[in-house]
């Protein structure tokens, strides 16, 4: 039993920002939500003139208990809430799925300090880089390092005392050059510490103040004539140039920000985020977030960037965003939309990130439920087309004609997205003479509802008529005779633009030449100019036969009709025998058609 008073605690939720909770009968937190106004948005969820979807009702009907966390902004607000619903998981709110352990560098906190990858973080004091979505941009990363810059991979405790009293002798690595032996004092701790910063810059995006360092070292060697050692120099400097032209995509007076793009479904949301420093990608990874409330992309988008912050320890002051993001308090952040320039490119790139993913990711799961693709494609079918209810059942017309000949109808029937080739069906046109093909579409669509409603059948959710506003009238016609022309819709589709058009509409509908939506009803027009060209050519070949034969003496159309419906072709009758023939024909007419195939042996027997 409910005995839950919203309206006694709202009484005590202030006027301010902050983060609150809701609690269920089993003293459980069922979710976590933040607000610039606590008051406000707590009592949104139990104002019943808010339109608030079915899954918000079922977690309010819930609400047993409501505590609240103040704090001073609105920022604030969004990053404890960030925090909190990682820390309990709370049933109703958006799950971030991301099982993966991702690795880091890692600069270990002692002398002379060594440089590795790691999935295992340990608060000793050492510096980690990452985490990297991207294993093999990481290992690019640390062999660059390898190759510029020669560090120690032993793990003995190089201390000042240890190295003085001699402890240490000089390994294999220092023999192949990958070590310059500060085991033996061969390496001072200064020039090893000048590596580690300089790898420090490179890993966190500033390779060009590396590169400037480089090149001023470089000049001065000259200047000093120690050209093995400006040799040295120059090596690195390829290297390291070589790497920048490879991860440089913007402009370089980019120098850090973080940007966001995001690609949702009904049940699932797809967030991708880029780290630029100086002009340069330092990481990039892709999440997905399972929708539990329908939440708004806005909602989502603002869940992940606080996440990702978090995760990179990102404290840019820039964050490229698709949309605006309502964060009235966030002074010390600047949200850009950027339209054109580089920050666009950006946007762009990070946008082609997220879809990518999403369709891989769909694409996967289709795969293990293919009810599922078929549901998604209906729903987004109903959506393009602006209809009511889900098109599972489509049918679609096309006209054949050869000159006003043989005109032919054919229907082919589409369900849940696929052929349903028993449903096929093809008309021979009656009522209409010469190549009338507004006509012979209005014949072919009443005859095909008509008995589809003397026979109780269910009626297609969607006609696709093909042709352009001149057939879609002729067959809007047979529907309102017959009175269902405000029970399905009706489309037809124009092939030179592949313009839809709707009745009564001025102007056509264009879809994405790439959508799903169209690439069926594509489908299904080609489909039916198919079976309906076959059906056609059936019946032209056979109207051909049936006129040879008339040039037969004593041989008329009905003769002809009879002859080929026996022996199924013409061939087959001109290799006939006369007591053959005398099983639809009359002697004169077998010995007529014997002399005009020049069949004499068939004749002298």
């Amino acid at each position: 039993m409910n005995s839950f008073d919203y309206k006694i605690a709202l009484k005590n939720i202030p006027h301010k920002p902050g983060v609150y909770q809701f609690w269920d009968d089993e003293k459980e937190l069922i979710y976590i939500g933040k607000a610039k106004d606590l008051r406000n948005r707590v009592t949104s969820y139990f104002n019943k003139d808010t339109n608030v979807n079915a899954k918000t009702r079922v977690l309010v009907s819930k609400i047993r208990n409501i505590t609240f966390t103040i704090v001073d902004t609105e920022v604030d607000a969004w990053l404890l809430e960030n925090s909190m619903i990682k820390k309990h998981q709370p049933r109703y709110n958006v799950m971030l799925k991301d099982d993966k352990t991702y690795p880091w560098i890692i600069i270990k906190n002692e002398s002379f300090p060594r440089i590795f990858w790691t999935r295992r973080i340990v608060r000793d004091g050492s510096k980690y880089l990452g985490p990297y979505a991207s294993v093999s941009m990481m290992h690019n990363i640390l062999g660059l390092i390898k190759e510029t810059y020669p560090l120690r991979t032993c793990n003995l405790p190089l201390t000042r005392q240890n190295i003085e009293k001699g402890k240490f002798k000089v390994c294999l690595e220092y023999q192949l050059g990958n070590c310059k032996g500060p085991c033996q004092n061969y390496q001072t701790e200064d020039d090893y510490d000048n590596s580690i910063e300089e790898i420090k810059d490179i890993l966190n995006g500033k390779i060009g103040v590396v590169l400037r360092n480089l090149r001023a070292d470089m000049d001065k060697a000259v200047t000093d004539l120690n050209y093995e050692y400006a040799h040295r120099l120059k090596r690195k400097f390829e290297l390291l140039e070589n790497y920048q032209s490879k991860s440089t995509v913007v402009n370089s007076s980019i120098t850090d920000v973080d940007v966001f793009s995001i690609a949702s479904e009904e049940k699932y949301a797809f967030v991708n985020y880029l780290k630029v420093m100086n002009g340069t990608i330092i990481q990039t990874q892709t999440i997905e977030l399972k929708k539990r409330l329908d939440e708004s992309d806005e909602e989502l988008l603002t869940l992940a960037i606080s996440e990702f912050r978090s995760r990179y320890d990102s404290h840019s002051k820039e964050i490229i965003v698709p949309f605006d993001i309502d964060l009235d308090d966030a002074s010390s952040i600047k949200f850009t939309v950027p339209k054109l320039g580089e920050k666009r490119k950006l946007l762009d790139l990070s946008q082609k990130n997220v879809l990518f993913f999403k369709k891989e990711k769909i694409d996967q799961y289709e795969k293990l439920n293919p009810e599922v693709r078929t549901d998604r494609l209906l729903t987004q079918m109903m959506k393009d087309l602006r209809m009511n209810q889900l098109p599972r059942h489509i049918e679609c017309f096309d006209n054949s004609n050869f000159q006003g000949k043989y005109p032919v109808s054919a229907i082919v029937v589409f369900k849940d997205a696929k052929p349903s080739k028993k449903d096929y069906r093809h008309f021979n046109v009656k009522t209409v003479e010469g190549p009338d093909d507004f006509a012979t579409m209005e014949e072919a669509v009443h005859r095909r509802y008509k008995r589809m409603l003397d026979e109780g059948g269910e009626l297609p959710q969607l006609i696709v008529i093909d042709g352009g506003k001149g057939q879609l009238s002729s067959a809007i016609k047979s529907l309102k005779l017959l009175g269902i022309d405000k029970k399905v819709t009706i489309i037809g589709i124009a092939k030179r633009l592949e313009e839809l058009y709707y009745p009564g509409d001025q102007y056509p509908l264009y879809l994405d030449k790439k959508s799903e939506t169209l690439k069926v009803i594509q489908q299904l027009r080609d489909e039916a100019h198919r079976f309906g060209i076959t059906f056609h050519r059936k019946k032209r070949d056979k109207g051909t036969l049936v006129t040879e034969l008339e040039l037969i003496d004593g041989i008329g159309k009905t003769t002809a009709e009879k002859l080929l419906k026996y022996f199924k072709s013409v061939k087959k009758i001109r290799e006939a025998t006369e007591p053959e023939l005398m099983e639809v024909v009359n002697t004169k007419q077998a010995k007529a058609i014997l002399a005009y195939f020049g069949n004499e042996k068939s004749l002298a027997e």
